[in-house]
């Protein structure tokens, strides 16, 4: 766009100086005409019409290739001298067309256009000057066509500079962009090349990859909080479960007997807890991805389904299946069917027996995958949508059951590391969850080394 207007800006000057020098042209040639027409009538005045016949004949042969041409008539009308016919004079300015009668000294031109200028005498007597424009529309043809040649050279060169600079600056964005990419994939060593277009660009970039050394420092940070946390706490907890195992084994009561088992059935709920919560963490840093390659994604979410169905029919729920078949993808198989289990799970746990749960997944347009669980019990209150996939966030109605609040955030966390989005939806009645894989290289089977 810039380099468009300065190449009409370029052109609308060149168009001006083009009409500028050709006006200039035009009253140089009247100033002539003036000039010879003043002295022609000072020379009647002074000496006599004798020495002006003399005089128009003396100019009229005189002047370079007959550009100014003469006319004398007496006060009747009568030709006395000059080479213009006499029944073009007149008083005042006009212009004329005429027969060339020196076509061979003309480049053939058999008409010739004047631009005369007549004065009367004190006695009346009529004197005409007038003077050849050939060569002045010559020059403006000339200016013309110089200035349309030059303005669309200007306006090829400006555009094409202009499509260098446009296109070197994208390339280089588009390294900026693929850095970017993997930034988000979870490599937070990669650093953003320098675009070098401009020194606030760099800047930028400088900048930038200061902030992401930042980041990365603090992800190592917290990633070794969790190592440590999994070291110093897991490792007592196991120990504890452990021990209680024992006590178990060897309490001379039932009653201690069964605190054990409670405290046990605790311990490993703890422990799942968790285990969610680095598996997320995790996931968030990106860490997953790592893990990726093709799958079916028909044969995955079939197996999941194969395994739950005699359980939710022990429990007293009809689970049912929708699979389109062949659906091929990239991704983390087992992060994948985790997910989908959690979503299962989530449906039996929070939903009153006899419930019909559906599990599913399809081919979408633009290479997007979809899984989903849907139900037709009583589903989420509107207001609370985006509040269930919180970390440790339960409902009211839920506060009794088992589970700790990581199901849905999981699911939300496995399905952000697959570049796509969870999202709940109402099922009138019930709740229907989706995992939209909205990334295309998954449905083209394809990693992000390959894109």
């Amino acid at each position: 766009m810039i380099a468009s207007i300065f190449a009409l800006g370029t052109v609308a000057l060149l168009v001006m100086v083009e009409r500028t020098v050709g006006q200039y042209a035009v009253e140089v040639g009247r100033d002539s005409v003036m000039t010879e027409v003043s002295a022609l009538l000072d020379e009647d005045r002074l000496a006599g019409r004798a020495r002006t016949i003399e005089s128009v004949v003396r100019r009229e042969n005189a002047v370079r290739e007959h550009q100014l041409r003469f006319l004398l008539v007496d006060g009747r009308g009568r030709y006395l001298a000059g080479s213009l016919p006499a029944g073009i004079a007149h008083v005042g300015w006009r212009t004329i067309t005429m027969r060339n009668r020196d076509a061979d000294d003309d480049d053939g031109a058999t008409t010739m256009t004047l631009d005369t200028f007549g004065a009367r005498m004190s006695d009346g007597a009529v004197v005409v000057v007038g003077s050849d424009t050939s060569d002045i529309e010559e020059l403006r043809q000339n200016l013309g066509m110089t200035a349309a040649g030059f303005g669309m050279l200007i306006v090829l060169l400006s555009l094409s500079g202009g499509l260098l600079v446009g296109t070197t600056f994208l390339r280089r964005l588009d390294r900026v962009n693929k850095s970017v990419s993997r930034i988000m994939q979870g490599s937070l060593a990669e650093r953003l090349p320098q675009i070098g277009m401009s020194p606030e660009f760099d800047r930028l970039s400088v900048n930038l990859n200061l902030m992401l050394g930042r980041i990365e420092a603090l992800m190592e940070g917290v990633k070794q909080v969790s190592t440590d946390i999994a070291h110093d706490l897991r490792t007592p907890l196991t120990r504890l479960r452990q021990q209680l195992e024992d006590i178990r084994d060897s309490a001379p009561t039932p009653e201690m007997i069964e605190q054990a088992e409670r405290a046990l059935i605790q311990i490993d709920r703890i422990l799942s807890i968790f285990r969610a919560l680095l598996r997320i963490g995790s996931l968030e840093a990106g860490a997953g991805r790592k893990r990726f390659a093709p799958i079916d994604f028909s044969d995955m979410v079939e197996r999941v389904f194969r395994a739950y169905q005699p359980v939710a029919e022990d429990r007293g729920y009809s689970l049912s299946a929708t699979i389109e078949p062949g659906i091929v993808g990239y991704g983390d198989a087992e992060m994948l069917a985790q997910a989908v289990t959690n979503l299962i799970e989530n449906a039996l746990f929070h939903t009153p027996a006899g419930t019909g749960v559906v599990v599913g997944v399809e081919q979408r347009g633009d290479g997007e995958i979809m899984m989903f669980v849907s139900d037709n019990g009583p589903g989420i209150p509107a207001g609370e949508v985006r509040n269930v996939v919180k970390r440790f966030y339960r409902l009211d109605t839920s506060r009794g059951s088992e589970g700790a609040g990581l199901g849905l955030s999981l699911a939300a966390a496995i399905a952000d590391a697959h570049g796509g989005k969870l999202v709940l939806e109402d099922n009138d009645p019930g709740l229907r969850v989706e995992m939209r894989l909205i990334n295309p290289r998954l449905a083209a089977g394809r990693g992000p080394e390959e894109s």
